[in-house]
């Protein structure tokens, strides 16, 4: 069985949210607070490092957001974070140190790593992105089941109830997720994982796995 936990899945200390990941111990189980983390957390940061550029919004000074961008808080964006063009953030999401939201791409209540890329046609929604993971272009994190239940992680047999109706993934550290994927609600991609192009992912896919089409994971070498 993968070991899901939050200090399995992501090294400490690649994200300004740390101290909210260190109060839990599975990913889910802060979905409900990052908005009043960033809030709480915005208000402290120095003024000579960031800058309050709209309600609830704190963005470094160096980091590069397109005028054509929509930013709405609660939201901080990172010291050397680039937000291009026609990027829509919704509220409730963190963008890393370094990280990349790129043209069209959408995040809602979500955790995104120090060094993360999410260049191209991207949702991530209800999600949490480790350090260094990468989405190929047009792949997506889907956070709603088609019935409405409540999320329940499935991890090699056993079957873990979330008791939300939204969860999307949580990506681990230097985890690459091939293009046009979609990441099935309460999916979890381990550290140094692969996901195929155009695969639909259901549940846990351990760390340092390649997960194929329809299914299939095999170890890395």
């Amino acid at each position: 069985m993968a070991d899901i936990r939050i200090n399995a899945l992501f090294e400490e200390g690649h994200t300004i949210a740390a101290p909210l990941l260190a109060r839990a111990e599975y990913p889910w189980q802060v979905l409900s607070e990052i908005s009043d983390f960033i809030i709480e957390l915005g208000r402290s940061l120095p003024c000579e490092e960031y800058t309050l550029i709209a309600d609830n919004v704190w963005a470094a000074r160096d980091a590069k957001i397109a005028p054509s961008a929509s930013v709405n808080g609660p939201c901080i964006i990172d010291k050397g974070a680039e937000v291009r063009h026609c990027a829509y953030i919704r509220g409730s999401a963190i963008v890393g140190k370094g990280s990349v939201v790129g043209n069209s791409c959408e995040l809602k209540n979500c955790i995104i790593s120090d060094g993360v890329q999410v260049p191209h046609f991207n949702y991530v929604g209800d999600s949490i992105l480790g350090y260094k993971s990468h989405m190929g272009a047009g792949s997506v994190t889907s956070n709603v089941k088609s019935d409405k239940s409540l999320v329940v992680i499935k991890n090699e047999g056993e079957e873990i109830p979330t008791g939300r109706k939204k969860v999307g993934a949580f990506l681990g550290d230097f985890v690459e997720v091939g293009c046009n994927s979609v990441l099935c609600p309460g999916s979890i991609i381990c550290k140094n994982s692969t996901v195929y192009p155009t695969s639909c992912v259901r549940g846990v896919v351990a760390q340092n796995s390649i997960y194929k089409k329809d299914g299939v994971t095999v170890k890395k070498i």
